[in-house]
């Protein structure tokens, strides 16, 4: 029997061009969510549309900076109100290592970057898909964290710094919606085989850690209609 709870809902995945975020996409598609993919690289979203439509499945693919578009961003919530009338799902996936350096090295030019890419990004996003969320009768949000967020570790404080922002930032917004049907969580997702984890880990063995379709069902089950917990950091492990 072929089980598709999110048929006919709407999602939306950022950082969807590789990785987690295009494993977590896939994975909502063939649970039967159309997809809105957003992503700096088309040629990304390309392949991972392939993917959704190769389960028979449907995407709408929008190759956005996160950083660099500006107010533009501010008119994503209201495109996606114009075409759907709501927003069921948001996973914002997309997210940047930064410099791997003492805090007192830290140069303005890297701190700028992963506070756009890490922080401001997600600001922005909250702030114009709120209302496509509201308006679904089961809205649900999916953030992407990190254990250092929690945990500090030498060199990683500008990541971590972002990271902690982030989380702040998620579970207040949590708070502020907890008596409407949006529920929000953050993900932390471990160790897992991407990008981000070879340029931190660059001698690690990929083959050793968890890959990106294993942590995507997990985010998938977190943006289920029968999802109740929110404002909570999910760990994988």
């Amino acid at each position: 029997m072929n089980i598709r709870p999110l048929e006919g809902r709407v999602a939306l995945v950022t950082g969807a061009s590789r990785g987690i975020g295009a494993a977590t996409a896939v994975e909502l598609a063939r649970l039967g969510a159309h997809l809105v993919l957003i992503s700096r690289t088309q040629g990304g979203l390309e392949e991972t549309d392939d993917s959704i439509r190769g389960l028979g499945g449907s995407a709408t693919l929008l190759p956005f900076d996160l950083t660099k578009e500006g107010d533009e961003l501010d008119l994503l919530g209201p495109s996606v109100m114009e075409r759907f009338g709501r927003l069921d799902i948001l996973v914002h996936a997309a997210g940047t290592l930064g410099a791997l350096t003492p805090v007192s090295h830290i140069t303005p030019k890297d701190w700028a970057e992963a506070v756009a890419v890490n922080l401001t990004a997600a600001w922005r996003l909250i702030r114009t898909l709120d209302p496509p969320l509201r308006a679904s009768d089961a809205g649900r949000a999916v953030v992407l964290t990190s254990g250092r967020a929690r945990e500090p570790k030498p060199y990683w404080g500008l990541y971590g710094a972002t990271k902690a922002g982030l989380e702040h930032l998620t579970t207040t917004w949590a708070a502020e919606v907890a008596n409407t049907p949006l529920r929000v969580n953050l993900f932390d997702p471990g160790a897992v085989a991407t990008r981000l984890r070879a340029k931190a880990m660059p001698g690690e063995d990929p083959t050793s850690i968890a890959q990106p379709v294993d942590v995507a069902p997990r985010i998938a089950a977190l943006c289920l209609p029968d999802e109740v917990r929110s404002g909570e950091v999910v760990e994988a492990a």
